[in-house]
């Protein structure tokens, strides 16, 4: 469990600032490697799409890591975002752990 205040970085901080500015890529550029809009990649650039599954074999193909890494980099975003939200860590607090029938 994430136990830091600290928001980690996003997919978006992460694909821009350690892939796309390294390599000198554009949001074009990008989308066109991995045959999708450049919508698509500006929606992942700005944090207003997350990573699926195939977005994260895609990405994992085209800059040659793995599919879980961008997997984990959303899941870790996700997570801190429940966590840190009033309203759904109430809904979590509501939640009561099944004790086995005896």
């Amino acid at each position: 469990m994430l136990t830091t205040k600290r928001k980690p970085a996003t997919v978006g901080e992460i694909l821009t600032e350690e892939f796309m500015q390294p390599l000198g890529l554009t949001q074009g550029t990008l989308a066109e490697a991995m045959g999708v809009q450049r919508k698509h990649v500006n929606e992942l650039c700005n944090d207003r799409r997350n990573v699926t599954a195939a977005t994260a074999l895609i990405l994992a193909r085209v800059f040659g890591n793995s599919p879980d890494f961008w997997l984990n980099v959303q899941r870790r975003t996700d997570l801190w975002e429940a966590m840190n939200s009033p309203r759904e860590r109430e809904r979590i607090m509501r939640a009561r752990r099944i004790r086995a029938a005896a």
